[in-house]
């Protein structure tokens, strides 16, 4: 459609006529009669006044037209497209997930299958990161030392096939979890303060690194970034062995004192995922405590047209001035 941003400019199309009625016109000197002995004379001269005539007529049309276009540019005349939805601003959220030897324990039933923790961790994380339309996702891997896997991006199924590609003992068979949350850290030090967090996922303790946990807890907190840790891992359980029942305690390494702790500097939480239901639960919580849905923005494209009419005004004023120049 078509619209006129400052249409009230179309009040000045009457000032020429308002200025000619309202101004006296220029006093004529009064002309001297010539006598024209030849007819053939007279009305050669008649033809002449008539071609005049029509020649003002001509300019004062043109003129008229250049005056009609030149308000017409003034109104700002645009052209309004469809109405286009604009992306959803979401968070910006980083991923940070073990792959310590750790890992492979098979203490998590998925599909009714014996599965180890990272791949429960997969299958999971992966319905997450479905469901965060209009989030911008990375994903960071830890073991030894913690490695970007894929930066901040709206691609979530890009970041779903690098985390389903990664394995265990890729990063190392340790665990860094200081060095993890400094690079989530440094990755969304250009992110609106409001919008960073990270999902710290582990099984562990952190037993390499160059930063502790705690320390880089605070620099996260300072920073702004808020921190949600996960604690992977069944609770003890009695086994069959040669020596008959043993009780093991598959989540021992643990240090969920130390996961809570991060978890509060930054106004986070930490969350126990100790079977697949309960992992399930995790990240339903996780989108109910920070929500993508927001209200979706309308826009409509314009583009402005002032252009047209003011290379017409342009055009008809150069006319009207030649016929002018022509008639006298």
């Amino acid at each position: 459609m078509y619209d006129f941003l400052w249409w009230w400019m179309f009040a000045l199309l009457p000032i020429p006529w308002l200025v000619r009625w309202l101004l006296k016109p220029a006093q004529q000197q009064a002309g001297v009669a010539l006598h024209v002995p030849f007819l053939e004379d007279f009305q050669q001269q008649g033809n002449s006044l008539l071609a005049r005539s029509w020649h003002g007529w001509l300019a004062l049309l043109l003129a008229t037209l250049a005056w009609v276009a030149l308000v017409t540019a003034s109104a700002r005349p645009v052209w309004i497209g469809d109405s286009v939805a604009l992306p959803v601003a979401g968070r910006d959220l980083m991923m940070a997930v073990d792959l310590s030897g750790s890992m492979q324990e098979q203490d998590f039933i998925l599909g009714g299958q014996v599965v180890d923790r990272l791949v429960a961790t997969k299958a999971v994380a992966g319905e997450f990161i479905r469901s965060r339309s209009g989030d911008r996702i990375g994903l960071v891997l830890f073991g030894d030392q913690a490695y970007l896997q894929a930066p901040l991006t709206f691609d979530r199924q890009t970041v779903l096939k690098l985390l389903n590609e990664s394995a265990i003992g890729l990063a190392g068979e340790r665990t860094a979890i200081g060095d993890a949350i400094g690079l989530a850290l440094k990755r969304l030090q250009a992110s609106p303060e409001k919008n960073r967090v990270l999902i710290l996922m582990t099984d562990g303790a952190n037993t390499a690194g160059s930063v502790s946990p705690l320390e880089a807890a605070d620099m996260a907190a300072t920073a702004g970034l808020k921190i949600y840790t996960v604690g992977i891992g069944s609770e003890s359980d009695q086994m069959r062995s040669v020596f008959g029942f043993q009780l093991m305690n598959p989540a021992a390494d643990l240090d969920e004192r130390t996961l809570k702790g991060i978890a509060e500097k930054t106004g986070g939480m930490y969350f126990r995922a100790r079977d697949t239901e309960e992992f399930q639960r995790i990240y339903a919580e996780l989108d109910r405590l920070e929500p993508v849905e927001q209200e979706a923005e309308q826009w409509r494209p314009q583009m402005e047209l002032f252009r047209w009419p003011l290379l017409a005004a342009f055009v008809l004023t150069l006319l009207a001035a030649a016929l002018r120049m022509e008639r006298e």
